[in-house]
């Protein structure tokens, strides 16, 4: 198994992270588009370039929250009580008040539809008891997803002295909280609802929801200093994109800027996984206490990204022994299916053995052997 995963992770490392350059008219002062599934850049503009995010910050606020529901510290249905302090808060809020007590569930779609600081707040706060700690938390996760352009000073992304990101830094958290808790789009693809038993209207801040086919999210962002912001995530085909603009001219131009990453993405690539037209026959094993082993594909590592014309003219290559011998590890690899475009390898997935085979014992070859001679006479 251990093989298999090291193969997996070498071949990755030989992947190219950056698509063929290409010119687009985009007018932010950065940009860039991902893939979400392979993680590979599409376009980039100033990619590195240490900008303000605004509320794209809370892509990271998010992502902490979902990370703490998945592990059980706290659940959808908590009810959390406003503090004083989340309660204070300015810029864009829903207003909640000192001692008001609201679910997570609710907070979260606070966040999501509203870009409630004050939402966010009260999140952070319940995650991780105060919001000093809770931006720590988010400068190390960042350190862990490879964030170097990036430092947090809040939760919110209300001005604050040294708080800045990049286009890619943006992309890289937004990727983590799309591929790994696709429940956030339970919220992020809200375009009106209400908080209070309907006494409260909620409008979604990313008008791309309504007006852009497939939009499922993610966050908007606007101060004066950081202009217009928008980490944009749209699905169509089964392939999800995410298109960062930062420091757009104004609120319209930065979704314009956004769409003009996802048309061109969406018209020109799509994602390929890898499969066998028909299943692998059980390999011999040689002095197994089973004669045979099942083989399979991982789950992880078949899906290649790639220019749509290119998908037609794909080949493979499988590369298998005529045997193998005991014993046989559950997960090992046995083989090789390479996908090549032309000459290029495009994917090299590891086959593995679907079960474990132990080694026939002197007992049990015995008996084979009595069985054979008493079944020959």
């Amino acid at each position: 198994m251990r093989r298999g995963l090291l193969l997996l992770l070498l071949f990755a490392l030989l992947l190219p992270t950056t698509a063929q350059a290409v010119d687009l008219d985009v007018e932010a002062q950065a940009a860039l588009l991902m893939e979400k599934e392979t993680g590979q850049v599409l376009f980039s503009k100033n990619e590195h370039e240490p900008l303000e995010p605004a509320s794209v910050t809370k892509v990271m606020t998010l992502l902490l929250t979902m990370e703490a529901i998945e592990q059980g510290s706290i659940h959808y249905d908590d009810v959390v009580t406003v503090s004083a302090y989340a309660a204070s808060m300015g810029g864009s809020n829903v207003y909640l008040a000192e001692g008001e007590q609201i679910t997570v569930e609710e907070l979260l779609k606070a966040v999501c539809v509203a870009s409630g600081n004050d939402a966010s707040v009260a999140l952070a706060e319940h995650v991780s008891g105060v919001t000093e700690l809770f931006v720590a938390e988010m400068n190390n996760r960042a350190k862990e997803l490879g964030m170097k352009d990036t430092c947090f000073v809040n939760c919110t992304g209300l001005p604050a002295e040294g708080h800045v990101t990049s286009a890619l830094d943006v992309a890289i958290m937004s990727r983590e909280l799309i591929l790994h808790h696709p429940d956030i789009r339970r919220f992020t693809t809200i375009w009106m609802d209400s908080l209070r038993n309907g006494e409260f209207q909620l409008a979604n801040t990313n008008k791309l929801i309504r007006f852009y086919e497939g939009a499922t999210g993610l966050k908007t962002g606007s101060t004066s200093s950081a202009r217009y912001c928008v980490s944009a995530t749209a699905e169509r085909d089964g392939m999800e994109l995410i298109a960062v603009i930062l420091k757009g001219s104004t609120s319209q131009q930065r979704f314009e800027d956004a769409k003009t990453l996802l048309n061109y993405g969406f018209s020109t690539y799509a994602l390929h996984r890898a499969d066998v037209e028909s299943p692998f026959a059980p390999l011999p094993v040689e002095l197994g206490a089973a004669d045979t082993v099942h083989l399979k594909l991982p789950e992880e590592g078949r899906t290649a990204l790639l220019k749509k014309g290119e998908i037609a003219n794909l080949t493979q290559e499988i590369a298998l022994p005529p045997s193998v011998a005991a014993p046989v590890e559950a997960g090992q690899t046995i083989g090789t299916l390479t996908v090549r475009s032309g000459e290029q390898a495009i994917l090299e997935i590891p086959i593995l053995a679907a079960e474990s085979v132990a080694e026939l014992q002197w007992s049990e070859m015995l008996l084979r052997m009595l069985q054979d001679a008493f079944f020959c006479g």
